[in-house]
């Protein structure tokens, strides 16, 4: 983060986002804010609160994609939920807590990764010399009586170590991978059945995972090849060699300082003001939501997190409710609001082509893989995006995500057919497009269902 001033943040949300200049200015600025709260000392450093965001914008306009490359840049655990799922039947406060719990759990497997990463070549090394004891078993020392001369123990000693070397040598070089051997695997043994009813499976992992210490553990004989063998036993290996109690509290000091909570479709849970149907729910949801985000202790099967420190971005559309909308405690809780301009033509244009992970790119890349080549001439992409944008006017506005449907469509037929053209080369011109793709614009009925 030292080197991630604002100007380079915009600039790596440029290469995978067009446009949207002002969001990107504005969580930019709340990502430095971060790093600047860290170089604070004493009592300071608790008080400087995150500036949360809200996002106004139509759907497919780049709200998710921002928060998502934000945190990947950061290398910040990120976690995205939809204010609308806690409206649903069955609704209980406490549910809100779940995004700190996903959020933690996020954090703890990133932190164990990476120390994974580290301690692997030891855990290699290790499951190397126990494959090779599994292959050779190590010479036992026996009772000798005084007419066993110490030559001939010697003797044995050194074409005990010979082999070994031999051995070590091949299972590098990969000669020994088609052999199998008998390895023996720990596997908790879970009563069957602890919850049954369907949508329970996470509470089951959850009981499954606070219930590991009582549970016994069997061992079981399996027969697998050596590079599976390899691989059971370096993960064996690298679990004993990581301490898990200092991921944990790494993962928990990481949410709470770098964690971001991504929060889609508030408008959703924006309430008129009436005091009867579904805006009572909603409203409850707003006031479940207010502690977490103002700052609260969360209890997570890892430990207790303050939620003081996470960013939190809000995004909604807007198009029934506005951000006023909200009860004023909430809104108080995001003092930055940046408007998302919608996307036309030349905006699709840009995203066929510009970005990194451009439609295009992909497309082509996908469909190389069957060893035939696409080329799109220039009007081809004008008139995909001059589609688009005329489908979204006439139907309804889906932003970007329109452009996935519209190549979709566009290369059905290719697609299908790509594996029976081998070394075959295809050029898209905009007459190609105009025939796949005209008829179902102007059948207004149609584009709905297939566009």
């Amino acid at each position: 983060m030292d080197n991630l001033t604002p100007k380079k943040i915009v600039e790596e949300l440029d290469k995978y986002i067009i446009g949207q200049h002002e969001a990107k200015k504005a969580v930019a600025i709340a990502m430095r804010n971060r790093w600047r709260r860290q170089q604070l000392t004493g009592d300071l450093k608790d008080e400087v609160l995150p500036k949360n965001i809200i996002m106004i914008g139509p759907t497919g306009v780049g709200k998710t994609e921002i928060a998502k490359r934000l945190a990947k840049l950061s290398q910040a655990p990120f976690t995205k939920v939809e204010a609308s799922k806690f409206t649903e039947v069955g609704y209980v406060g406490r549910d809100v807590e779940s995004m700190i719990r996903d959020l933690t759990g996020l954090a703890v497997n990133m932190v164990k990764a990476e120390q994974m990463e580290k301690v692997l070549r030891k855990a290699q090394e290790l499951a190397e010399e126990r494959v090779l004891d599994l292959l050779l078993p190590p010479i036992r020392p026996e009772r000798r009586t005084a007419t066993v001369e110490a030559d001939t123990v010697t003797d044995e000693k050194d074409r005990y170590r010979e082999t070994r070397e031999k051995l070590r040598s091949q299972l590098k070089k990969g000669q020994l991978d088609s052999r199998y051997i008998d390895l023996e695997v720990r596997e908790k043994v879970v009563p069957f059945g602890v919850i049954s009813n369907i949508g329970m499976e996470e509470l089951e992992i959850n009981l499954k995972e606070m219930m590991g210490s009582l549970i016994p553990e069997k061992s079981k004989r399996k027969k697998v090849r050596i590079p599976e063998a390899m691989r059971i036993i370096a993960q064996e290996e690298a679990n004993k060699l990581i301490d898990m109690d200092r991921v944990i509290r790494q993962a928990i000091e990481r949410t709470e300082q770098n964690g971001i909570i991504f929060i889609d479709e508030i408008d959703k849970i924006a309430s008129k003001g009436t005091a009867h149907g579904p805006d009572v729910s909603r409203e409850g949801v707003q006031r479940d939501l207010l502690p977490i985000v103002e700052g609260s202790a969360v209890t997570t099967k890892h430990g207790t997190v303050r939620t003081d420190h996470i960013l939190f971005i809000a995004a909604g559309a807007f198009h029934a409710a506005k951000p006023s909308d909200l009860i004023p405690e909430l809104q108080g809780r995001f003092p930055i609001r940046v408007e998302l301009n919608s996307l036309g033509k030349d905006e699709f244009l840009r995203i066929l082509q510009e970005p990194r992970n451009a439609l295009i790119k992909q497309y082509v890349a996908l469909i190389g893989t069957e060893g035939v080549v696409i080329k799109f001439k220039e009007d081809s992409i004008e008139e995909i995006a001059s589609i688009a944008a005329e489908v979204n006017d006439k139907t309804e506005n889906i932003g970007a995500r329109r452009l996935h449907t519209v190549l979709e469509k566009l290369l059905e037929d290719i697609s299908f057919e790509a594996p029976d053209r081998k070394n075959g080369q295809l050029v898209i011109t905009a007459k190609y497009v105009k025939e796949k793709l005209s008829s179902i614009v102007k059948d207004e009925d149609l584009s709905r269902y297939i566009l």
